[in-house]
């Protein structure tokens, strides 16, 4: 028996591990593009499944962004069912809205896999971001002045309007999946928005090959540290703000006792308990309201987003009219 070719190998490995939990019987879905890392994935979560005694369906989005467009996904979708890929479902969307053309795909992107893995009653979906795909997003957050939230780069698992979605090839290296895909006898899709200039993360992606292969390694363990410790922050900050908490307001006593780390987060969370978008919620916000509970000395109240008015009064923190 010939022996199997390491890329492949370490794939399937990842898909594996990231199947857990999923039981004989369910439905999973594989989001697929046509590129290398989602068609590996593609390839990888069928041979898995098949073992499993798990159905493995995929589903791909037409942004129609580019020319030919529908003929590349309808070319996608016959490979799947060739493959025996069920349920195979092409999902066309419109792209528009706020936040820039990669958010506003995104955003079009997440919908129509909700509304799939829904119809399908799927376990999960899953996604091919690979190593480098973290290491970039990494150096993004890094570019925009991200927080802890951003350079803890993508989760390898979250939930979104009730669907899991799973990344098992986060540990994975880029140049694994164009291997894998070479073994199968396939030729990926190259998406030219991949090196479209005009997209933020088409920018940042010949900063990362050229910075090598240990450093790609090196963000993305980075974001998986940063990822541990934001959570238990999360976490901490959950308790406190129920503490905190008087109705609507907040406790100034309670919210001096807390950590700096904890106490912004709580502040955060309260702001959108009050209405105001995570989007457009900033740090310079945040820092406003935390002078009003750690640097008080008579100051008017804190101006939030909406509109929004955040003063001191009586030993609370409280919107004001």
């Amino acid at each position: 028996m010939a022996a199997l070719a390491p890329a492949v190998a370490a794939v399937r490995a990842a898909v594996r591990r990231g199947l857990a939990g999923v039981a004989p019987g369910d439905t999973v879905l594989v989001a697929c593009s046509g590129g290398a890392d989602s068609l590996a994935l593609a390839v990888a979560a069928r041979f898995v499944t098949q073992r499993m005694g798990t159905h493995c369906g995929l589903v791909t989005v037409d942004h129609g962004l580019q020319e030919g467009s529908g003929d590349r996904t309808a070319r996608l979708a016959g490979w799947a069912r060739e493959h025996e890929f069920d349920p195979v479902d092409v999902r066309t969307v419109k792209v528009g809205g706020h936040g820039g053309p990669e958010a506003s795909a995104r955003n079009a992107r997440y919908a129509a896999l909700v509304a799939a893995a829904k119809q399908h009653r799927a376990a999960l979906i899953l996604l091919g971001h690979t190593r480098d795909d973290q290491a970039e997003t990494v150096l993004l957050a890094l570019t925009r002045g991200g927080g802890p939230h951003g350079l803890a780069g993508m989760p390898a698992r979250r939930e979104r309007q009730g669907v899991v979605f799973a990344r098992p090839l986060l540990d994975v290296p880029r140049a694994d999946t164009r291997a894998a895909c070479e073994v199968a006898g396939l030729t990926p899709w190259e998406d030219p928005h991949n090196t479209d200039h005009a997209f933020a993360r088409s920018r940042v992606r010949p900063l990362v090959a050229a910075l090598g292969p240990a450093v790609i390694d090196n963000l993305a363990r980075t974001a998986g540290l940063i990822a541990a410790d934001t959570a238990h922050l999360d976490d901490l900050a959950s308790d406190a703000f129920d503490k905190a908490a008087v109705g609507d307001d907040l406790d100034i006593a309670q919210l001096e006792r807390l950590p700096t780390a904890v106490r912004t987060r709580v502040l955060h969370a309260w702001a959108r308990r009050l209405g105001v978008s995570g989007g457009a919620l900033s740090h310079r916000h945040v820092v406003a309201m935390d002078a009003l509970v750690t640097d008080w000395h008579g100051q008017g109240p804190a101006a939030l987003p909406g509109g929004l008015r955040i003063a001191r009064q009586g030993g609370r923190l409280r919107r004001i009219a």
